[in-house]
């Protein structure tokens, strides 16, 4: 059966002077209109949430999770069932229980947002940042080896298949404290993919994730810090740089932030506490 991730399209590939015709493999970029079903048994509303530019696959967590981590939802119990029609139309639709009052008013968008940002299509400055609340951020005061943190690349890379495929996609990995990878989630948007990370772990009921670290394949940006500080997660990890915004709100929200993680090396801006070296 073809993977909806992955795209194919004739290309001529050049190599010093020799030309050949063949078939590229690349990731898949398709819309995903989130619309949410709530409201009294008397009078249900629908509501279009966002479209979102996204890799196809995964689309129940991908909704659930930017549901959550926009604060529009408080947990996976809010909702009722999800129909997905994205095989078909690109849509998705939302059923929250009756007695369910979704908060909307943060979320409100006028045009797509892209798969390389995570917060366009935001209507105003304030609407950016995401109701935190003040008890995601205390507590995980768990330990996290420096030799164990710079093995996680690599136990990741082995389990990026779309990557190997497509080379063109990003992943977002929850780890435990033994190094085990306990879920990994691959999208060409790198908001998508911890949105997708986190609604499969509302769906496996994995909270609190105050005790797992967060692996990102790339860079930092802020719009996935806010992501990781709506989970509680108290750790993240990036392959890639943070941006300035993503360590001044990580040192807000009290989150241990690491960047350039890569070759047994990796810089630490901000929650230090949260790490031990391999020589202490």
């Amino acid at each position: 059966m073809p993977n909806p991730a992955i795209s194919y399209t004739r290309i001529t590939r050049v190599q010093d002077t020799i030309v050949t015709a063949t078939e590229d493999a690349l990731a898949a970029e398709e819309p995903l209109e989130i619309q949410l079903i709530y409201g009294p048994a008397a009078d249900r509303q629908q509501q279009s949430i966002s479209v979102t530019m996204r890799t196809p696959g995964q689309d129940p967590e991908l909704a659930t999770g930017f549901l959550f981590t926009e604060g529009i939802i408080r947990s996976h119990d809010d909702i009722k069932a999800i129909s997905s029609e994205s095989d078909v139309t690109n849509t998705i639709l939302v059923s929250l229980h009756e007695q369910v009052c979704p908060v909307l008013k943060t979320t409100q968008r006028n045009f797509v947002s892209n798969a390389g940002c995570g917060v366009c299509g935001k209507t105003d400055i304030a609407s950016i940042y995401a109701p935190v609340a003040k008890e995601t951020t205390s507590g995980g005061t768990s330990k996290w080896s420096s030799a164990m943190i710079t093995q996680l690349p690599d136990i990741l890379r082995k389990q990026q298949q779309l990557f190997d495929d497509t080379g063109g996609i990003h992943a977002a990995a929850l780890f435990d404290g033994a190094s085990n990878l306990l879920l990994m989630r691959e999208d060409i948007g790198r908001h998508n993919a911890v949105d997708k990370l986190i609604g499969a772990a509302l769906q496996q009921k994995l909270f609190p994730m105050d005790q797992y670290l967060l692996l990102l394949s790339g860079r930092a940006g802020f719009e996935l810090i806010q992501k990781a500080a709506m989970a509680g997660i108290k750790v993240i990890a990036a392959v890639g740089a943070p941006s300035g915004m993503a360590v001044k709100m990580a040192g807000e929200w009290d989150i241990t932030l690491i960047g350039f993680l890569r070759q047994q090396r990796f810089n630490i801006y901000t929650g230090e506490q949260r790490i031990l070296i391999a020589n202490e």
